[in-house]
């Protein structure tokens, strides 16, 4: 059984949500990535920012990134699955919500991430396409 933590990239790293997103952008940079886990003060998963959400969110609407936090940005319940899930939950649970990265918890601590790529490294193509169909088909619509 192939699990989220076979396929997740491991090293991922939280933003605390008094961070503003000037520095959230920085570290996206330093690590390579388009999206971070939001942590509360407890480290604890209280959504997700995104390259996009900087952008569109913030500067695009003329905020100044630099007195922005992340926290500001974290909008509705943020989605993660458990380490040991099956790889079919993960499918399941980024399909059913149409998101493109997801936070992987092992022991109430962030261990790594998934996103579009990992999945494309780990899984066969009729996997891909059910999963590509179901998050990109109803975005495609709106």
């Amino acid at each position: 059984m192939t699990t989220a933590g076979d396929i997740m990239h491991r090293g991922a790293q939280w933003i605390p949500a008094h961070e503003t997103l000037d520095r959230a952008a920085q570290l996206m940079r330093e690590l390579n990535v388009g999206a971070l886990p939001i942590s509360d003060e407890n480290e604890r998963l209280c959504g997700i920012l995104t390259d996009r959400d900087i952008v569109v969110g913030c500067v695009a609407v003329g905020h100044d990134p630099a007195r922005t936090t992340a926290g500001e940005m974290a909008k509705g319940t943020p989605r993660w699955i458990d380490a040991d899930a099956d790889v079919g939950e993960v499918l399941r649970e980024m399909r059913e919500h149409q998101i493109r990265r997801l936070p992987v918890i092992r022991d109430k601590r962030l261990v790594g991430m998934i996103s579009e790529a990992d999945l494309v490294r780990h899984l066969a193509k009729d996997q891909i396409a059910s999963w590509a169909e179901g998050v990109y088909a109803s975005t495609a619509m709106r």
